[in-house]
């Protein structure tokens, strides 16, 4: 394990050493919160950089807020893996390394001798962690994904978003990708715990079909044991309309959280101001209102139209009705809960200056992770990292004018 500042050395993940070579999301993503838990996370990309890089045409050509995100706290060498000579200084890095983290498909990595077998044989204490789009095994299984295709299509995840005859929704960034890099993770620690008892590495398999498998697990879960199909609701057809989505006067949408419909009926009631639904028989039990989901659901959004939100929010915490204000995530940027809650650390900048940025979302000790580094520039580090390895100022020079490294 490498040395840490001693200012990281509180860190869950102090002086592990983290090799990466991912691409785009997912990895890359494992590989942050690991530098966001304490980890020294060396990123290997291509000499032409990770191509996650080049979307900050995006944001106006300069600053690239999702690449950030997944690559603050690391160090970054620019290595040609598909050389003798840069697949040495992999496999340098490895030499002493705790964990390997790859997103690249198995065919790929077996034909730059960066599999399991070969990665485990050089080093034997290593956790090697393969986040893939459909797993290891199988004949698909170095079908190229995205977690647009292995999470949110394959698995089940848009699906079940898209009401029958309505065109699919389009997945946002990241989704499936960031899920599963922290489910990535917490293998990872649990593969290094297991370690300290045995000595010996193993290998951390994880994958974005998997992710979206296990999301969807309340679902499928049912589909898999009862043989049931599962689709779309439709909000006015919730079976329990005591836990599905309304509007106010001012159309600003707030979503019931009344799990135990009869339990919390009696407070609804109270809050809705209108004593004549006491008597009406389709409110009377949970039963019933599922029954008469659609008569009850528009009922109740006519009443929800004589306040606007921020009115009922009032009301339903006066008379203590559990809800939830509907949200974008630019609204949360300025939501004092989320700040409360350390949802927004400050990512150090190249000029020495910060900036808030998304918090991954485990603290430890009551305290938000330190962000120790900047986002790294593509190669900044690989000189010093060269250099840490033994290569002298010859040996670095002669893999430059080789296009080994940049």
């Amino acid at each position: 394990m490498t040395e840490v500042p001693e200012s990281a050395s509180s860190a869950p993940l102090a002086g592990v050493k983290v090799v990466e070579v991912g691409l785009w999301l997912a990895g890359p993503a494992c590989g942050a919160i690991l530098a966001d838990w304490g980890a020294e996370v060396v990123k290997i990309e291509p000499l032409n950089g990770d191509p996650f890089r080049g979307y900050s045409y995006l944001f106006g050509g300069e600053d690239n807020p999702p690449f950030e995100l997944d690559n603050r706290g690391k160090r970054s060498i620019a290595l040609d893996l598909r050389a003798d000579a840069g697949r040495q200084i992999a496999l340098d890095l490895l030499a002493d390394a705790d964990v390997f983290v790859t997103n690249y498909r198995p065919g790929g990595l077996e034909r730059l001798g960066l599999d399991w077998e070969t990665v485990h044989a050089h080093n034997p204490r290593v956790v090697y962690l393969s986040l893939t789009g459909y797993g290891l095994a199988g004949p698909e299984r170095d079908r190229a994904a995205y977690d647009m295709g292995a999470f949110w299509a394959r698995a089940g995840v848009a699906a079940s978003l898209t009401l029958e005859g309505q065109p699919l929704p389009y997945q946002r960034g990241g989704m499936g990708d960031h899920m599963t890099g922290l489910a990535a993770a917490g293998g990872v620690a649990a593969a290094l715990f297991q370690r300290d008892r045995t000595g010996v590495g193993s290998l951390v398999e994880t994958s974005m079909l998997r992710l979206g498998m296990y999301q969807m697990g309340t679902d499928l879960s049912a589909n898999v044991r009862l043989g049931t199909k599962t689709f779309a609701t439709p909000l006015h057809e919730a079976a329990n309309p005591l836990l599905t989505g309304y509007q106010g006067s001012d159309d600003e949408w707030f979503w019931l959280l009344c799990l135990e419909g009869d339990r919390h009926w009696p407070r609804v009631l109270a809050a809705l101001d209108h004593p004549e639904l006491a008597d009406d028989a389709r409110f009377a039990t949970i039963e019933s209102r599922g029954r008469h989901a659609a008569e009850v659901t528009a009922a109740l959004q006519i009443i929800f139209r004589e306040h606007t939100r921020d009115e009922w929010g009032e009301i339903f915490d006066r008379e203590g009705v559990w809800w939830a204000r509907v949200q974008h995530t630019h609204d949360l940027v300025e939501d004092p809960q989320a700040i409360a809650a350390r949802g927004f650390v400050q990512l150090p900048l190249a000029d020495g200056t910060t900036a808030a940025m998304v918090a991954t979302p485990v603290d430890f000790g009551g305290q938000s992770c330190e962000i120790r580094r900047p986002v790294p520039e593509l190669g900044e580090h690989t000189e010093l990292v060269l250099l840490e390895l033994g290569r002298t100022w010859e040996e670095i020079a002669t893999l430059q004018a080789d296009g080994i490294i940049s």
